[in-house]
């Protein structure tokens, strides 16, 4: 019998394998796939809260999608859809929390890794689902971002609908009372008569207070939704929504519409969002520096510690962002995914209560956030 060379020997096993694959089958025994890439999901908290009418939540929807074969961006979409069209959510889309005039206005950021291409909305007024909007900027335009009144001609002009107000009874309600109670810190004048920068420094002081009373909820004062997702291609796509920090100034746009910032991803390495406060995140880009730190081989959780780092460092010695025990005392997230399906939540303040959310082939889960410093 002749000896068989190397070749031949791997070509028998392979061979062999797969004879013993279509056996097991025949024997009722499903025989193994290897897939390239795990699906996952991965979002903020309130990518796992609300459910639709089948009793799904956001990600599970979006895992969901992609294993019926839809395109990954639409299933991040369809993720944040359900916080956005909710009225129980008042972070994002129909009943996020106004302005400081009562107009809620809204921002939202779209990448999609296979095509190399993102867009963006911000500033926009009436359209509950402002998702939709930056991905018919991606599609059917040349720009990244519209905003304010163009971007709601485009959206109209694309047949989404328009409405006149997209407070809610509840995201009113807790305008009146926090107007009422800035107007009560400026020694009872008028609102029009208090200006800018007092509205905006004792107005986010109210608005905090009234979150510890439980008037409003505390994770909503930034408000913001991200999801990032990859499939079993190794497609990656991620979608950012908002409606802004609470009772913000009129015009402002954080971080959420901003490549860079409010997301970021590359098909080869891997994607992350935020939410929190958008001004820290938006003087590092640090969706950008998550990714390029994954690019030179850091897991997903050390890449977000990183950049948690990096803005912790350079605001530490800024007595405005600091707590009564020296502590940055604003929070900012990031939700992270790599091409290797690697996940992390991470958090400038974490503990108990800070979340956030995956779903696998195991189902949807909350994860508590890794942190820089834990809450009392």
């Amino acid at each position: 019998m002749s000896k068989m060379n190397r070749r031949e020997v791997l070509g028998a096993a392979v061979t062999v394998a797969a004879v013993s694959a279509v056996a097991s089958g025949a024997r009722g025994q499903a025989p193994a796939i290897m897939s390239g890439f795990k699906p996952l999901v991965v979002a903020a908290h309130n990518g796992n809260r609300l459910k639709n009418d089948k009793g799904e939540t956001g990600v599970a929807i979006a895992y969901r999608m992609m294993s019926e074969g839809s395109d990954v961006l639409d299933a991040t979409i369809a993720c944040n859809n359900l916080p956005e069209n909710s009225t129980e959510d008042t972070s994002v889309g129909y009943g996020g929390l106004p302005d400081a005039n009562g107009d809620v206005t809204l921002d939202a950021c779209c990448m999609h890794g296979p095509m190399k291409r993102a867009g963006g909305v911000a500033y926009i007024q009436g359209v509950r689902a402002p998702s939709h909007v930056a991905k018919d900027v991606m599609m059917k335009t040349n720009h990244h971002l519209l905003a304010g009144k163009g971007a709601m001609d485009f959206a109209r002009a694309n047949g989404h609908k328009i409405e006149g107000d997209l407070n809610s009874e509840v995201s009113f309600k807790s305008y009146l009372e926090w107007k009422k109670r800035v107007e009560k810190e400026g020694d009872n004048r008028k609102f029009a008569q208090l200006g800018p920068e007092f509205i905006e420094k004792k107005g986010f002081e109210v608005a905090y207070q009234m979150a510890k009373e439980g008037i409003i909820d505390i994770e909503h004062i930034h408000g913001t939704i991200n999801c990032n997702a990859i499939n079993s291609k190794g497609d990656i796509c991620g979608n950012t929504t908002t409606s802004g920090r609470s009772f913000k100034v009129p015009g402002r746009v954080g971080d959420s519409p901003i490549l860079g910032a409010g997301l970021y991803l590359d098909n080869d390495i891997g994607a992350a969002g935020s939410t929190g406060l958008g001004e820290m995140n938006l003087y590092h880009l640090c969706s950008f520096l998550i990714v390029e730190k994954m690019r030179d081989g850091m897991h997903p959780k050390d890449a977000g510690i990183y950049a948690l780092r990096r803005v912790r460092d350079a605001s530490i010695n800024n007595p405005q962002y600091l707590n009564d025990k020296g502590e940055i005392s604003f929070n900012l997230q990031f939700y992270i995914l790599n091409k290797k399906s690697q996940f992390a939540g991470v958090s400038m303040r974490g503990g108990e209560g800070r979340f956030y959310s995956m779903c696998d082939d195991n189902g949807p889960q909350h994860l508590l956030m890794d942190a820089l410093y834990m809450n009392d």
